[in-house]
């Protein structure tokens, strides 16, 4: 029973990590969109805490996990370039 309990409560951490995914990727489309840099700033750092959540919750799901039922995850190199900021200046050199 706690296996199964395991399981439902993995499924609902990994739905919440899912969404806050799409929250940081609606952020980062919403900056690349604005001319307006104080507005892209704070897109910017609404997607960074958003990707800070997204971490967090996804070593919680690694540490509750069955080690059996872990898969290694192959990494998608058009993920990694979505996940870039390029184009944008590098607000957190700016902040003094």
């Amino acid at each position: 029973m706690q296996h199964k309990k395991n399981q439902m409560s993995v499924g609902l951490m990994i739905q919440r990590c899912h969404r806050w995914r799409q929250k940081r990727k609606q952020y980062l489309d919403q900056a690349r969109q604005t001319s307006d840099e104080i507005e892209r700033e704070r897109l910017l750092q609404m997607a960074e805490n958003y990707g800070r959540i997204v971490s967090d919750e996804q070593g919680k799901i690694d540490n509750t996990r069955d080690p059996r039922e872990k898969v290694p995850q192959i990494q998608d190199d058009k993920d990694d370039e979505e996940d870039e900021d390029v184009g944008f200046p590098d607000f957190m050199s700016q902040i003094k």
